[in-house]
């Protein structure tokens, strides 16, 4: 696919990935699909009722974008733990903290075998995990026991591991969550975390990870919403140029996917408004934008006339697309693949042995 035969609405369409309130293809969806030409789906445990339903969505979903020239991004949040999204059928993994902890390197290696599995016969083909920032609060912490440990050198081993295991498994890893939400108390869902300390030694630290994963082959990043205020007061990470662009892109050398956080979260739709938002997410350099509102048509519209009108490049827009169609192609995500699905009495005994190694 050249990006020379993409309509400006396609190109941009390719930018969203879209949410669903319910679990079933409403008209909305529909026209976001054939209409707007949305670049990606995530799904969430409210979509669907048990495991059947789900391959079914799925199914539905490639069916509806064929007609389109790129196929969809079909996504998920598997973590394990806390941030489970299957159906109940599906027994639970452990926390990655307590995988980390209990079974050290195999068991992370397990555990992201499983789940990639589990994934790619379901018929995803993106998974935001593994999470690598750093555990310095409670487990119950926003972040907390989906962190793999407190220690920087044990992050990266451990999220590189899980992130390769995925790769090798046809499903595409984001790595979350730029810069590194480890660094505050906050819940980005609900508030603006602020990050008070030294870029200096955010790099040290927090970020650490991230340039590892860069250096080993990661193909997407997904960026919080972090106000890192040392260089950059005004706007959190996701919406700032200056920690994607200046730091992503220039300094450490990544030419992957950039992911921003969901733009529904509270800390950023009071904060800054989603038409305002969106503008400056697309500014600062993500190519992929999460949108889980009753507006998206009317984001695409919105970005498509700040295009228009030049306060947005379309070579700004382009670069994007290009990351979005080559990652794709490398995967080799088709519409066409068919949901096979799982054994599920199979896949929870390799679940219960990973369960019982943790103590559960």
């Amino acid at each position: 696919m050249r990006i020379n035969e993409l309509s400006l609405r396609e190109k941009i369409g390719q930018m969203i990935m879209a949410g669903m309130e319910s679990n079933c293809i409403t008209p909305k969806i529909e026209e976001l699909i054939t209409q707007y030409k949305v670049g990606g789906i995530i799904l969430y445990r409210k979509n669907f009722k048990n495991y059947d339903e789900m391959l079914s969505l799925i199914s539905k979903l490639k069916q509806l974008n064929k007609p389109n020239k790129i196929p969809l991004f079909i996504a998920i949040d598997q973590e394990g733990g806390r941030v489970n999204r299957m159906p109940k059928e599906i027994l639970n993994l452990p926390s990655p903290y307590k995988i980390a902890t209990n079974t050290s390197i195999e068991g992370v290696k397990k555990s992201a075998q499983i789940i990639g599995k589990l994934l790619k016969k379901s018929g995803y083909n993106l998974n935001f995990a593994p999470v690598m920032d750093i555990k310095r609060f409670a487990n119950n912490h926003a972040i907390g026991d989906r962190c793999y440990s407190e220690d920087k050198e044990e992050v990266t081993k451990y999220g590189l591991a899980f992130m390769e295991e995925l790769q090798k498994q046809g499903i595409i890893s984001v790595i979350k969550h730029y810069p590194g939400h480890g660094a505050t108390k906050k819940d980005s869902h609900f508030w603006l975390p602020v990050v008070k300390d030294k870029i200096e030694k955010i790099e040290q630290e927090d970020m650490y990870p991230f340039k590892e994963a860069i250096k080993n082959g990661a193909d997407a990043i997904l960026v919080g919403h972090l106000l890192v205020k040392d260089v950059s007061r005004k706007y959190p990470a996701s919406l700032s140029k200056t920690l994607i662009s200046k730091y992503l892109r220039m300094k450490y050398h990544y030419n992957g996917l950039i992911i921003a956080d969901d733009l529904k979260m509270k800390a950023i739709n009071f904060i800054y408004g989603t038409n305002f938002a969106i503008e400056k997410a697309v500014e600062a350099g993500n190519d992929v934008i999460i949108v889980r509102l009753p507006k998206e048509k009317q984001l695409i519209e919105k970005i498509e006339s700040l295009v228009k009108s030049r306060k947005i490049k379309e070579a700004r827009i382009n670069r994007s697309v290009i990351r979005i169609i080559k990652i794709k192609e490398k995967y080799n995500i088709s519409d066409d693949e068919l949901s096979e699905g799982v054994d599920i009495e199979e896949i929870n005994e390799e679940i219960m042995e990973l369960r019982k190694k943790c103590g559960l």
